[in-house]
């Protein structure tokens, strides 16, 4: 996966430049906000508003077209780097089983947790409507489970997508997938190769959308504060607060399995971790944490063998906190925008979120976030539009994100090279 990276970055997508911009967005936000709260008690000034607020949604339709594409290219190549790696060995395919397992489990978990803590600790009243406002498009129906099991197969993929049905589009490529694992050597790479291309032009496109991140932030910021005043302020601060919570319950998850099933003793595994969550804090990047993570497994007593081969394979296709958090977000804005969450819908996030998982690479949080969780509100039917003022404070949660995924990627290796010793 860090070849579409690496391609990204020839083509003008800068990870840095990414980071800096992610930071911009957070400042636009809170200048946004307090322009819109000062212009609002001056209603000469709403023509300028009128002007500026545009720009907003022009921004949100250029992270939303890039969705589409990116998605079905990544998951192919993330689908046929995993049956790749299956057939690597018995270790691949115990480390494959950890992830995909707990894929399913952590979206099971926040789609049974997060509807009880937002039921628990309900959005600020004053707050309920504010960001729901920022929704640009409706949400669409909620399907039963007999339509729901029948839309998982699409009659004709281009209306699928067409429709924004992404789950079915999802099927359909995750089987292309598997299929484009039966041909022939040569054809099979002119087709990885092929979508290695678009998964590159892609991510360039998104990253001169992200890169301008700031203007869309502050003008969709701008019309919200002049509309509800400091009441967006209020669901911003509390969806950080659930979504990072759900992000910690993944985080604590990670101990248990290491002491339970990699046999590890819970204190020397917390003391090993702690240089980690230094370089995982100050990157935010499972990547760049890889070095880290190594050194851990060394001083944790876990073969070189497995590590230097689980852990880079847990970098590339593991992200532990993704689904639990991604299908948090969606929820979260199911419930600002009043959209129904039936059992289907929440079988479709599951489904959706964990697939997507597989092909999105180690990227920056603000990246991350437009790949992973775009897909998983359109498959659930719920308005995508909160979605770029939640982008914007996506930095505080994506520390827990990656702290989580860390934590779970050393977890993970001791479990996987305790059940090697044991072959």
């Amino acid at each position: 996966m860090t070849d579409q990276v690496e391609q990204a970055e020839k083509g003008g997508f800068n990870l840095p430049e990414i980071r800096v911009a992610s930071l911009g967005a957070l400042v636009a936000l809170g200048a946004g906000l307090l322009c819109g709260l000062v212009l609002s008690r001056f209603p000469a000034a709403l023509p300028v508003v009128r002007v500026i607020e545009p720009l907003g949604t022009l921004w949100l339709k250029g992270l939303q077209m890039t969705i589409l594409p990116l998605v079905v290219a990544l998951l192919v190549l993330g689908l046929v780097q995993t049956a790749a790696a299956a057939r690597a060995g018995a270790m691949a395919r115990r480390a494959i089983f950890w992830i995909l397992g707990f894929y399913l489990v952590s979206g099971a978990v926040a789609v049974v947790v997060m509807p009880l803590w937002l039921d628990m600790w309900p959005i600020p009243g004053a707050a309920a409507g504010a960001l729901a406002g920022s929704a640009a498009q409706s949400a669409g129906p909620v399907p039963g489970l007999s339509e729901f099991l029948l839309a998982v197969l699409p009659s004709n993929i281009a209306s699928a997508a067409a429709g924004g049905e992404m789950l079915p589009v999802v099927v359909f490529f995750a089987v292309f997938a598997l299929a484009m694992g039966k041909l022939p050597e040569g054809p099979r790479r002119h087709m990885i190769g092929f979508f290695e291309a678009l998964a590159g032009i892609m991510m360039v496109m998104i990253g001169w959308v992200l890169s301008i991140a700031p203007i869309g932030v502050f003008a969709l910021a701008l019309g919200l504060a002049v509309k509800t005043g400091t009441a967006a302020l209020g669901a911003l601060a509390h969806y950080v607060t659930l979504v990072a919570g759900i992000g910690g319950l993944v985080l604590l998850s990670a101990p248990v399995i290491a002491v339970v099933a990699g046999r590890l003793a819970l204190g020397q595994y917390l003391r090993s971790m702690l240089p980690v969550s230094v370089v995982a804090a100050s990157t935010q990047s499972s990547l760049a944490s890889l070095p880290a993570m190594l050194s851990a497994c060394s001083r944790l007593g876990i073969r070189s063998s497995s590590a230097e081969f689980s852990l880079p394979l847990c970098v590339a296709l593991f992200r532990a906190t993704g689904p639990a958090m991604n299908l948090a977000v969606v929820i979260y804005v199911a419930h600002l925008t009043g959209t129904p969450l039936g059992v289907s819908a929440m079988l479709a996030g599951i489904a959706v979120a964990a697939l997507t998982e597989l092909g999105t690479p180690s990227l920056p949080g603000s990246i991350s976030f437009v790949l992973s969780i775009g897909p998983v509100a359109i498959a659930m039917g719920v308005p995508v539009g909160p979605l770029a003022l939640l982008v914007a404070v996506e930095m505080l949660p994506d520390l827990m994100r990656t702290l989580g995924n860390v934590f779970m990627d050393v977890a993970v290796t001791s479990s996987v090279d305790r059940a090697g010793s044991q072959d």
